[in-house]
């Protein structure tokens, strides 16, 4: 997989994602959308059945190390529904409260797996 600056131009942002089954998929996003909608508008492993209200962390993908520190922080109420998960890593954010800008071109998630 290229580079975000090593591609061609292109009209939209990407974002890298491993699915539950290991497939990576090049999505186009759009600003401001949260990582959910994305990640739910092209079929890629969101059921999504909150809406993106912190009520059910089904949204939970795990965030390229490399790309963790550019994230803003995450809310003590997305770390509060992190923690009723069974199995969460250092990586671990809840794509529903990640709005997207397109200074994350080129960022990869992984759908974590279902619990």
């Amino acid at each position: 997989m290229q580079d975000a600056a090593a591609r061609a131009p292109q009209q939209h942002a990407v974002v890298l994602v491993e699915d539950r089954e290991g497939k990576l998929h090049e999505l186009e996003t759009l600003e401001g959308w949260r990582l959910m909608e994305i990640l739910r508008d092209h079929g890629v492993g969101m059921d999504t059945n909150c809406g993106g209200s912190l009520a059910c962390a089904e949204c939970h993908v795990l965030i390229d190390p490399a790309w963790m520190g550019r994230l803003p922080a995450p809310s003590q109420e997305e770390l509060d529904k992190l923690d009723e998960l069974p199995l969460i890593h250092e990586n671990s954010r809840l794509s529903c409260q990640i709005l997207w800008t397109d200074d994350y071109d080129g960022m990869k998630v992984t759908v974590a797996q279902a619990t």
